[in-house]
């Protein structure tokens, strides 16, 4: 097959029509993704041995690990799956694609490609674009990402040259250098994997080369364990436009290769050896004797190396999610994508606990709030038009992150009062309600200050030096309310300062009167130009409800101490 450059461009395509696949189809997941699909995906996925069989079974249907790992980033990248429930689905994938090993040995099954739905997937989403609801369009850019996507994948793995077992005959000669022979072959089959983007075709491949005499036995096993950890390059290749939690899942999904193929290189001529034994056994011949036979043997090599690696780690899943976050850094602000860290998981017996668990969360959505103030202060003084544009991004992103802890944070608390038949704690609850509820609105208003600048720079209105300054000073004394706020939500007992905040919000009321009383008589002057102090005003205006809220959020505290 020739491979100029028009080929060349046929395959950045198809990686750009993937690449855009993903996107699409995760932005669609995160409209469409109600109270019903979460909840179906948290019960799906509610422990680890759960997750474990979704993706199984999931794998199973599809006949595309590949597919489904791709899948599982984006419900990550669209915060519909946590870190710890995705690594528990991808090594259920793992085994899943092994049953098409079995098959091919089998020589009953003929290849299932998913992407001739495609097509139909388009059309059926087609129709749902001229509905006026969001939730149908929604569903719609979720479909035609699903099947660019899958299309994409088609697309890829026809777009480069196929391997034959008649041009990889060369692999005779480096069969005979012992275990740096084995290490050489594990590289190809990733290097093979990753030509072919599919690993139950690259295993086909092998099973061909050891059919024909070409590799034998040893060989052949060094590249299945190649091959596995080839696999792992789709998944990865989605998260490279998905946030820092999708990228984790990537890695998660290659360390867990990784792993795997690492043990059973330690134990790779003992491991054969049993493998041998087994095949012997069940079908009177010796792999290492007959060719014929190599097939059971790496068929058995696949599904033992999928399924005893999953044994091995699936108790090991919070200590390969912190090693993917420690590999997998948030290098910019820019990448985070905010996760409930205490109220993971069902409710525990103890109310006292699960209070103890909601304050944590709530102290973490006060710090989120505070960054807001950050996102906003920069906002006012950054003069470079891409950075103000990723500025707004962000706070329009944290602003919907603020609704969704709101409603999460609430929903756990309202389950726990059920439990509670204590009437102090009870009104403890009730407080810890309307201190979300106040943060939810203080994030709303910091949305509203963005979009007014956004409209000040539309409307090409400017600032005063002055203006600005007032601005500046006004969210200095924003800045220390937040400080007061965050001591009283981090306090035990009746250490709560009220005072503190008191004088804090007293001060910020004291000036919104001075600057409006100086916005009066500026605009009575004609000192400057009415439009832009419309939006000044709007500014400080919304800086003293900020205040209101966090006065209150210390006062809840102190009513419940």
């Amino acid at each position: 097959m020739r491979f100029g450059l028009l080929e060349f461009l046929t395959l950045v395509g198809s990686l750009g029509l993937f690449i855009y696949g993903m996107k699409v189809t995760s932005e669609g997941l995160q409209k469409v993704a109600g109270g019903r699909m979460r909840n179906l995906l948290r019960a799906m996925t509610s422990n680890l041995l759960t997750g474990v069989l979704t993706g199984l079974f999931s794998t199973v249907v599809v006949q595309s690990s590949g597919a489904i790992t791709v899948m599982v980033v984006s419900f990550v990248n669209a915060g519909l799956l946590k870190l710890r429930q995705a690594i528990s689905v991808i090594m259920g994938a793992n085994i899943g694609t092994t049953i098409k090993a079995l098959l091919f040995s089998w020589a009953v099954f003929t290849d299932l490609s998913i992407t001739r739905l495609a097509i139909p997937i388009i059309g059926l989403a087609f129709p749902l674009l001229f509905l006026r609801t969001d939730q149908a369009k929604a569903w719609a850019e979720f479909l035609i990402g699903l099947a660019l996507l899958f299309l994409g994948l088609e697309f890829m793995k026809h777009s480069v040259p196929p391997p034959s077992p008649e041009a990889l005959a060369f692999l005779r000669d480096l069969s005979g250098m012992g275990m740096f022979s084995v290490l050489l072959f594990v590289l190809m089959g990733v290097a093979l994997t990753i030509v072919i983007q599919r690993s139950s075709a690259s295993i086909a491949l092998t099973m061909m080369l050891c059919e024909n005499g070409t590799i034998g036995y040893e060989m052949a096993a060094a590249l299945v364990l190649g091959e596995n950890i080839g696999t792992t390059l789709t998944a990865n290749i989605a998260a490279w436009v998905a946030n820092v939690w999708a990228k984790r899942a990537a890695r998660a999904h290659f360390l867990i290769k990784v792993i795997a193929v690492s043990w059973a290189l330690l134990l790779f001529h003992p491991y054969l050896h049993v493998l041998d034994r087994t095949v012997t056994a069940m079908f009177g011949a010796s792999p290492y004797e007959s060719p014929t036979q190599v097939k059971w043997a790496l068929t058995f090599l696949h599904i033992s190396l999928n399924v005893l690696n999953t044994v091995l780690l699936i108790g090991f899943i919070p200590v390969l999610e912190r090693i993917v976050t420690w590999m997998v850094p948030v290098r910019s602000e820019l990448d985070e994508e905010y996760r409930l860290e205490y109220l993971e998981g069902d409710i525990p017996l103890s109310p006292e606990v699960s209070l103890l668990e909601a304050r944590k969360e709530i102290a973490k959505f006060g710090r989120l709030t505070h960054e807001m103030l950050h996102m906003v202060r920069e906002l006012l003084t950054a003069k470079d038009q891409r950075i103000r544009d990723g500025l707004m991004d962000r706070i329009a992103k944290y602003e919907q992150i603020t609704d969704r802890i709101e409603v999460e944070v609430g929903k756990y608390l309202t389950k726990t009062s059920t439990e509670v038949r204590n009437e102090e704690v009870s009104a403890e609850i009730q407080g810890m309600l309307g201190i979300i509820g106040d943060l939810e609105r203080i994030g709303d208003i910091f949305f509203q200050m963005s979009k007014a600048m956004e409209r000040k720079l539309t409307d090409r209105l400017w600032f005063t030096p002055e203006q600005r300054s007032n601005l500046l000073e006004m969210l200095d004394l924003l800045e220390q309310a937040f400080v007061v706020m965050h001591r009283n939500l981090d306090v035990e007992g009746g250490a709560v300062s009220l005072d503190e905040a008191v004088e804090a919000e007293q001060r910020i009321n004291q000036k919104r009167d001075q600057l409006r009383r100086a916005h009066l008589r500026s605009i009575e002057s004609g000192d400057y130009n009415v439009k832009s102090g419309l939006v000044y005003n709007d500014l400080f205006s919304s800086c003293e409800k900020v205040g209101d809220h966090l006065i209150n959020v210390s006062e809840a505290r102190y009513q419940e101490s």
